[in-house]
């Protein structure tokens, strides 16, 4: 086994680590609160150290070489394991700690669900920040967890990613809806919709919201070997019902979204003629704030709000 550098130490990882993330010398000295000079002192260490570059000029600055990026998870996860070792986990008391809180999710929640969220998290810990995120195809949300930049992601998969703890929320049966006053809907009751008309009916669906997610109606009818007749994407999913009020589009969606818009909107709901399992609602979280008091109390809040949709 070989013995690590004699002049290696966590000051240097953290620097290393830094280094990677901001890929500039000046950002990360003040960051850091040292003169610029240490800061190159130390790259031209780490050079020394691991016999590469680490970071060359780019187009639009500096840039990691491809070993330089390699060490960014390992330098990430001594950082994190060192602080676990040596930092007291003391009780978190909500009323009087002011933490900030970083929560992803996706618009197509219940209306009533994200605002039930902030709800609880403003009465249990007024001093505390919350800051709510969107879910896009740009937004990789692993390494965002990851990293620390989210604490928490809520949506719906089919299946979860296995690396990260989660626990089911809530689930979601699988309605559709059209505007009431549509010659489809005029004809036809809600009971009666047959699969062929369901596939051939003209579809509005969201956009990609998540990295490689195909979504779970497309999914589920392409492992049937059926298609439905998708003619408009939206990445405004909160909008989407009111598309429905002016065309003869079809929504296919949870029933607790669609239940809000049935006060307000002239929409006509129909039990939809294929077997879809119910959507499956998720709040995900790494390891690296698994054990956190904080993070415990606010993923207890968010299934204490998911637990008031069903009352």
């Amino acid at each position: 086994m070989s013995s690590l550098p004699k002049n290696l130490d966590l000051h240097l990882i953290r620097i290393l680590y830094l280094l990677l993330v901001e890929k500039n010398v000046s950002r990360v000295a003040l960051k850091l609160n040292q003169p610029q000079p240490s800061i190159s002192a130390s790259l031209r260490k780490l050079r020394e150290l691991t016999g590469d570059p680490l970071l060359v000029r780019g187009a639009r600055g500096m840039v990691p070489t491809q070993h330089g990026e390699s060490l960014l998870k390992p330098a990430k996860r001594i950082l994190d394991e060192t602080e676990n070792l040596f930092i007291k986990k003391t009780p978190f008391v909500p009323q009087e700690e002011a933490r900030t809180f970083h929560i992803a999710a996706p618009d197509y929640l219940d209306t009533q669900f994200l605002p039930n969220v902030v709800s609880l998290l403003r009465r249990g810990s007024p001093l505390s920040r919350i800051v709510i995120h969107g879910l896009g195809p740009g937004v990789d949300y692993v390494r965002l967890l990851s990293d620390g930049d989210l604490d928490l992601v809520i949506a719906n998969w089919d299946e979860p990613p296995e690396h990260l703890h989660m626990s089911k929320l809530f689930e979601d049966p699988i309605i559709c809806a059209m505007h009431a006053a549509a010659p489809y809907a005029k004809r036809t009751a809600s009971d009666a919709m047959t699969a062929e008309d369901y596939l051939s009916l003209p579809h509005v669906a969201p956009s990609q919201l998540l990295p490689g997610y195909h979504g779970v109606i497309d999914s589920f009818l392409e492992r049937q070997n059926m298609r439905r007749n998708v003619v408009v994407e939206s990445a405004y999913f909160g909008l989407i019902p009111y598309m429905l009020t002016q065309t003869d589009l079809v929504l296919t969606t949870g029933r607790q979204f669609i239940r809000f818009h049935e006060k307000t909107l002239p929409l006509k709901t129909y039990t939809v003629p294929i077997k879809f399992p119910p959507m499956r609602f998720y709040q995900l979280w790494h390891e690296r704030v698994h054990g956190a008091p904080e993070h415990k109390w606010l993923r207890d809040q968010v299934s204490e709000a998911a637990k008031g949709l069903l009352k």
